[in-house]
């Protein structure tokens, strides 16, 4: 760290940053190692691999082309149009992410609760959740005026509508079942009884007696005007949720919180997507179904509009930091460090420029770290909402994928040619902050090089003066100890 953010806190300003930072840590250190917070992380974060590859079906069979969406439309395999053929993946895998959800927060919840059955108490997750779901649909068929009830499964349920109540009906019905095994209501088998046996009787009661407390939950809100619990919670929860999570304040205040805790050296976007990723999935979702039914984008705030056009290249949008320090930097320092950091940058990986800048505990760099994402959030936004960027499509990408490539994927050529904009802008922003650290750095460049080589010369000015003088100035006068003796052979 350099020595103008140490001396900081001689300061009001280091005082200040100081109580912050004995505040935020043990918040930030209680957040991060919340077991619900953690169990939502992990379980969106297994699903992801199926979602992307899902979401690239999708993009392939929608792709904003005329003259190829009309060639997978015309072309057909057996019964059926190409385009179709080519969704099957994404609705096995899109379609379906509750299903997915909903077994992972049992699995990964029972392990933060100590269960050591993990897959059993997934199991728990996912039967809880389907007994409270809706087992009649009620459809009218084309061209038809009666409406008719099947006993089915709504495939609405399946997908980005029943992710809130998969992740309740998860929670509570792993916790029950663990009280319920806590409490040693369980099968002893012998013991010569193979494991897998042994663990199926012994989680036999305490499945039972969760499935029959969700059971009695179901028929409870049979008397309710809701009818189902998946409808209550749709309705009042995260319907408003994604209401009030997709407008651009909230992300806007998200972000501003998330880079408000990198600013301290906290993983701030580790922590807040935790909680916001569940309301923008499932309104990225809302779009890839619309581009497939060939409907207009509804949700211009989405997860993609978050990790495409929020910041570039990490948090703080350092990428745009980097390309400023390139063109002006002349310190060592700050220049090594943008080369080296470059490439990294690209991919959205930005850690050796906030710890190495550095940009934690940095208060000439914390203005355009907050500012910068600011900007593009509420820019980016501003030119979705208008029509003159496309909202994105909802293709799910690796956070890895480059600005620029990830722009056209999800927006098109009029998305890759904001992001570059809005690059620019960035490096404009931050320009005469890192030209402020750069002569900071360069002071203290300077000073360290005239304390690492002295004067050629001496006082006299001759080489063998200049010599004399080194010599005489290497004699640590402290080693000096001349006793009686030595006085007399002097």
């Amino acid at each position: 760290m350099s020595s103008h953010t140490r001396t900081t806190s001689a300061d009001g300003t280091g005082g200040l940053l100081g109580r912050m930072e004995s505040w935020l840590m043990p918040l930030a250190e209680s957040v991060g190692k919340n077991r619900y917070l953690l169990t939502l992380r992990d379980s969106f974060s297994m699903i992801m691999p199926l979602l992307i590859i899902g979401s690239m079906f999708t993009l392939v069979a929608s792709f904003p082309i005329t003259a190829w969406t009309d060639f997978l439309a015309a072309t057909t395999v057996g019964d059926y149009t190409l385009k179709t053929l080519i969704a099957i993946p994404a609705n096995a895998t899109v379609s379906l992410m509750s299903i997915f959800i909903t077994y992972n927060i049992g699995l990964n919840f029972a392990g933060y609760l100590g269960l050591k059955d993990r897959p059993s108490a997934g199991i728990v997750s996912l039967a809880s959740w389907l007994i409270l779901m809706p087992q009649i649909t009620s459809f009218t068929p084309e061209g038809g005026d009666e409406t008719f009830e099947v006993a089915s499964l709504n495939l609405e349920w399946l997908g980005a509508k029943g992710v809130f109540i998969g992740i309740i009906a998860g929670f509570l019905s792993v916790a029950l079942y663990a009280w319920c095994v806590r409490k040693d209501w369980t099968i002893k088998m012998p013991a010569g009884v193979p494991p897998v046996v042994a663990r199926s009787f012994s989680a036999l009661i305490p499945m039972a007696v969760t499935f029959a407390v969700v059971w009695v939950v179901r028929v409870v809100f049979v008397l309710t005007p809701w009818g189902d619990a998946f409808t209550f919670v749709y309705a009042i929860l995260q319907l408003p949720l994604q209401h009030v999570g997709g407008t651009v304040w909230s992300q806007a205040l998200v972000y501003l919180f998330a880079h408000f805790l990198w600013f301290f050296g906290i993983h701030g976007t580790n922590i807040t997507d935790a909680v916001y990723n569940p309301v923008l999935i499932p309104l990225s979702l809302e779009n890839a179904s619309a581009l497939q039914a060939g409907m207009a984008l509804p949700n211009v705030i989405n997860q993609q509009f978050e990790q495409l056009f929020a910041t570039y290249g990490g948090a703080g949008s350092t990428l745009s930091l980097l390309i400023a320090a390139l063109i002006i930097c002349r310190s060592k320092r700050i220049h090594s460090l943008a080369k080296m950091s470059l490439l990294p940058g690209i991919f959205e990986i930005n850690e050796p420029v906030i710890f190495g800048l550095p940009i934690v505990m940095n208060p000439v760099m914390a203005i355009p770290f907050l500012l910068v994402p600011m900007v593009n959030i509420f820019a980016t936004y501003a030119v979705m909402a208008a029509g003159l960027v496309p909202i994105c499509n909802g293709t799910l990408l690796p956070w890895t994928v480059p600005p620029i490539v990830s722009g056209f994927l999800c927006s098109g050529w009029q998305g890759a040619l904001w992001q570059a904009l809005m690059v620019a802008v960035g490096v404009l922003i931050y320009l005469p902050f890192i030209g402020a650290l750069d002569r900071m750095y360069l002071k203290e460049e300077a000073e360290a090089a005239k304390v690492a080589s002295p004067p050629a010369q001496g006082v006299g000015g001759s080489p063998v003066e200049a010599h004399a003088s080194r010599e005489a100035s290497d004699i640590d006068i402290d080693s000096i100890d001349l006793d009686a003796a030595d006085l007399k052979d002097l």
